[in-house]
């Protein structure tokens, strides 16, 4: 459901101790939801946390009800979970859509959260933390590069041996479409490693390697390079047809025509990484790409 407003009428009433007591806030999320504006009284926005009053109280509060997708494996500081493509990990913005944190949350509760990012059309292994204190340490690790990811993608064209690519990477400010990235020489360093792994048809199944944790690194490298992945709606098509895209103009026989699948052919197929003084190897096949590509 992701987020939704909920009404309440109250009397002379602390409205941070409301949102504890009543809501289930903890004392730091209540906080938070006043100073991002999600909490009004009477049609008035409440920005002192002292604030007491009378009247209508609307709160902006998140609402678990997801896929219903489970965890493949799991411990008691976290949970790892192949996620579909087509799913996002967090609702967009305040909409009223489904999430992959609306089943985290759903399972764990509300101090449950994902640690590390994947692209809506990407699947594959993610990992959610079950309190604050691995939340923590996960985030960490992921800024500090403890964490080893690993990619399948289905590219076009042949590459036949490995390969480097260094090439800075700028968020897209000139162009229409700002969701892009760019290569440009003011971008931050950005390094992926592409292993071609076989060759399907024109195309090739490669493993990519990380060294760097660029929005859509791997997508404009490949790109970059003259090997867009099968199915990339952003990278490899023409701005027009980006344009439509994001405005949910494309229909699926349009994509399949135009990008050569009918999702992004990206998938995250490794994690390795310690925690707690315990190692961690989880794999996920790349299922869509063997049923699709055989």
């Amino acid at each position: 459901m992701g987020f939704v407003t909920k009404e309440f009428e109250i009397k002379d009433t602390k409205i941070l101790d409301f949102l504890v007591k009543e809501l289930g806030f903890n004392l730091r999320e209540a906080k938070r939801a006043i100073d991002r504006g999600r909490v009004s009284l009477n049609g008035k926005r409440v920005t002192e946390k002292s604030f007491r009053g009378s009247g209508i109280l609307k709160c902006i509060v998140f609402e678990p009800n997801g896929y219903g997708i489970k965890p493949i494996f799991e411990t008691i500081h976290f949970a790892v979970f192949d996620k579909p493509s087509g799913v996002a990990i967090h609702p967009k913005k305040l909409a009223n859509t489904k999430s992959l944190l609306d089943d985290v949350r759903s399972l764990y509760g509300n101090n449950a959260n994902l640690v590390h990012r994947l692209d809506k059309e990407t699947s594959g292994l993610i990992i959610a933390s079950k309190n604050k204190f691995a939340e923590s340490i996960l985030k960490q690790m992921f800024q500090n590069k403890e964490v080893e990811k690993k990619y399948l993608a289905l590219v076009k064209g042949h590459i036949n041996k490995t390969l480097t690519i260094k090439k800075p990477i700028l968020a897209n400010k000139d162009e229409n479409i700002k969701v892009k990235v760019v290569i440009h020489p003011d971008g931050k360093e950005s390094v992926t490693i592409v292993k071609p792994i076989k060759k399907i048809g024109d195309n090739t199944l490669v493993e990519c390697s990380l060294l760097t944790g660029r929005q859509h690194q791997i997508r404009v490298h490949l790109f970059s390079i003259g090997h867009p992945i099968i199915g990339d709606p952003l990278y490899g098509v023409d701005n027009n047809f980006a344009d439509r895209y994001l405005n949910k103009k494309v229909d699926e026989k349009e994509r399949i025509k135009i990008t050569g699948a009918k999702r992004l052919m990206l998938h995250s197929y490794k994690l390795e990484f310690e925690f707690m003084n315990n190692k961690y190897i989880l794999t996920s096949e790349f299922k869509d790409l063997f049923n699709s590509f055989k």
